[in-house]
């Protein structure tokens, strides 16, 4: 194509300048574009990074937004029953463990505590009188036995003399026989002294020995009829004696019931001590319901949730408030059944919490043996034919590091996300 230009110059002559022909082309469009073309270039290359970086990134991370802050929550309940005396602390106060919380009225559990007192000291003063029951018992059993015994031998010694008067008797007869002879002796001597047979000397002889004969007869005599009295006044004194037997025996019998009543006075004995144990522990019982008049924090901690108020009674068990330690919170993670694959105790963890918009550290503490629908209060029946596959949900339970408290506070009940980090 030719174009002809034509210049008018108010000073200057009509030139008349001929362009040769010029070769204008389109402009190309879509990918024939090379600047297209590697704005497409680069952001595919761009897009790959950031699949290949996420991918790194999250190929071994698991996360779930179902998790939330656990921790202790310590129920404050009263032990004993009883009016509310004081209460000594508001809600949502910091308290620290054995701080006093509330107080009841005392009054009926001291009262109850002196009387049981009063009882130990009455067990303790039977259980000491029963001790001193015993041994003297005792020594009137072995008094009585001794009696009888001393009574049967005086009574075996009576009857042995009995035997003196038969022993007086048999000299009695020997002294007769011996005076017979000496007199019958004296008798055949005569005759012959008359005749001059025998001498004057041997006559003397056998009349003196006939003479002393007879006086030991008559002597014998004399001790036999002694004897004889002897005997009736043994008799009367053994008659005596058989009446103490009998009364001695009868005290045999005494003192072996009386034995019977050591048993009976030791076995009352072990009883009285015993109450004096029964009595000790309901002293022990009234001197803990009057310290449970006294509620204390078992724990340091939040105390909140307060239910109770100044003049209130309340029943044994009633709660009261709560106790919440936030130094010692974990965080409960429901995750899916297929993120456990690789999910195992030690495992790093990161949990961003919404009330901060913080992440913070941690590891997996444990995995719960059971999913969460199962442990729940009504678990699912699968069995009645109406079956819908879901998946489940497990608790894994993931501990914090520390965290500050100028940093965060974190409570029981927030709402976190929670990612476990595979190795």
């Amino acid at each position: 194509m030719s174009v002809e230009i034509e210049v008018g110059l108010e000073n200057a002559s009509k030139v008349k300048t001929t362009v040769e022909e010029l070769k204008l082309e389109p402009p190309q469009k879509g990918l024939a574009n090379p600047r297209t073309k590697r704005l497409l270039f680069a952001g595919g290359l761009v897009v790959l990074a950031a699949i290949v970086g996420l991918f790194l990134y999250y190929r071994n991370r698991e996360s779930t937004d179902d998790a939330q802050v656990d921790g202790h929550i310590t129920q404050i309940s009263s032990k004993v029953y009883g009016r509310v005396a004081e209460v000594l602390v508001n809600d949502n106060q910091a308290v620290k463990a054995g701080q006093i919380l509330v107080k009841l009225d005392p009054r009926d559990y001291q009262a109850a505590l002196d009387q049981a007192k009063a009882q130990l000291t009455l067990a303790e003063s039977d259980a000491k009188s029963a001790g001193i029951e015993v041994p003297r018992t005792q020594l009137n059993v072995q008094s009585g036995t001794s009696s009888a015994d001393a009574q049967r031998a005086e009574t075996s010694y009576d009857q042995a003399k009995t035997a003196d008067l038969a022993w007086a008797q048999a000299n009695v007869e020997k002294s007769k026989a011996n005076a017979a002879l000496a007199q019958a002796d004296l008798e055949r001597y005569t005759p012959l002294l008359q005749k001059g047979e025998i001498s004057k000397q041997q006559f003397d002889a056998a009349k003196a020995n006939a003479d002393a004969t007879a006086s030991g007869l008559k002597a014998d005599q004399e001790k036999l009829a002694q004897a004889g009295r002897s005997i009736e006044i043994a008799k009367a004194q053994l008659d005596a004696a058989k009446a103490k037997v009998q009364q001695a025996q009868a005290g045999v019998v005494a003192a072996k019931a009386d034995t019977r009543q050591v048993i009976i006075r030791q076995a009352d004995a072990q009883g009285k001590i015993a109450k004096v144990e029964q009595a000790r522990a309901a002293v022990e019982a009234a001197q803990l319901s009057l310290e449970y008049a006294t509620v204390v924090a078992p724990v340091d901690g939040v105390a909140t949730h307060k239910q109770v108020e100044v003049g209130q009674i309340v029943q044994q068990g009633q709660g009261l408030m709560v106790v919440v330690p936030l130094d010692n919170v974990w965080v409960t993670a429901n995750f899916k059944e297929t993120q456990l694959r690789s999910m195992q105790p030690g495992q790093k963890a990161e949990v961003k919490v919404d009330t901060y918009g913080k992440t913070f550290s941690g590891h997996v503490d444990s995995i719960a043996g059971a999913t969460g629908a199962v442990l729940s209060l009504l678990p699912p029946e699968n069995a009645t034919g109406n079956y819908v596959k879901v998946v489940q949900r497990v608790p894994v339970k993931i501990v914090l590091d520390p965290i500050p408290q100028d940093k965060a506070v974190l409570r029981p009940g927030m709402n976190v996300v929670a990612t476990v980090i595979s190795d």
